[in-house]
């Protein structure tokens, strides 16, 4: 690349202004693609292990075909990515509140788009994902009420460092009973955490659901040399 740094795209948003950056980064002799909001990082691509753990090690849980799945925050796309790479999925809707994001794969501006939009089982659906878990309708707005085999979220930092504010009851005990009324008997809820296990969340998940743990997930970080752990909580419905 000869420029070292470049805006690809930009978006006002409700919430604040979406840039899309590529930028190299020298130390690594790498081109690394970036999503910020405002000052805060959303995705980098030189950072995807958890957020591909996210996908793998929830549906490592199911052993069925045909599989429908929810990922909620679309990014970069590498939890959309990974899930697809299982043979057992049969359809999946990525939720994104940022139109732009959505754009910016289609139109083939961020490097997975074209495999995403290619593959025929992927759908990607406009609209707040906490809205919509919090509806009788659910995430599908084709397909009203639809019950999924896994939902798998990562779009704020963590269950207690949140994007919006408004996000929190999600997290609360009854977001996440009427999370868990859109899943399958049987079904995985997972969900991205740039934290350390909360136990408090933990056992929060404990009285919802049948089944919780807390996977850590641990990468090395070349930019500071040194390894870092994030999370992926999953919770899985009575079968």
């Amino acid at each position: 690349m000869g420029l070292s740094f470049e805006e690809l795209g930009f978006r006002a948003t409700p919430i604040g202004d979406l840039s899309l950056r590529r930028r190299r980064e020298l130390s690594l002799g790498v081109d690394v693609i970036e999503i910020k909001l405002g000052d805060e990082f959303l995705m980098s691509s030189l950072f995807t292990v958890s957020e591909i753990a996210l996908a793998d090690l929830a549906l490592k849980k199911l052993d069925s075909d045909n599989l429908d799945i929810v990922v909620g925050g679309l990014g970069l796309g590498y939890t959309a990515q990974a899930v697809l790479q299982h043979k057992s999925v049969g359809s999946l809707v990525v939720v994104d509140a940022l139109e732009a994001v959505i754009d910016w794969h289609q139109s083939g501006l961020l490097p997975l788009g074209p495999e995403l939009t290619a593959d025929k089982r992927c759908k990607f659906q406009l609209g707040d994902f906490f809205a919509l878990s919090a509806s009788s309708n659910g995430f599908d707005q084709s397909v009203p009420s639809r019950k999924y085999d896994a939902i798998l979220v990562d779009i704020d930092h963590s269950p207690e460092f949140l994007l919006n504010a408004q996000n929190g009851v999600f997290y609360q005990p009854a977001g996440l009973k009427q999370l868990a009324s859109h899943l399958k008997p049987g079904g995985i809820f997972g969900l991205w955490s740039n934290d350390l296990a909360d136990d408090v969340f933990t056992e929060r998940l404990d009285k919802i659901f049948a089944k919780v743990w807390a996977e850590p997930v641990t990468f090395h970080n070349p930019l500071q040399d040194k390894d870092f752990t994030q999370t992926v909580y999953l919770a899985q419905t009575a079968s």
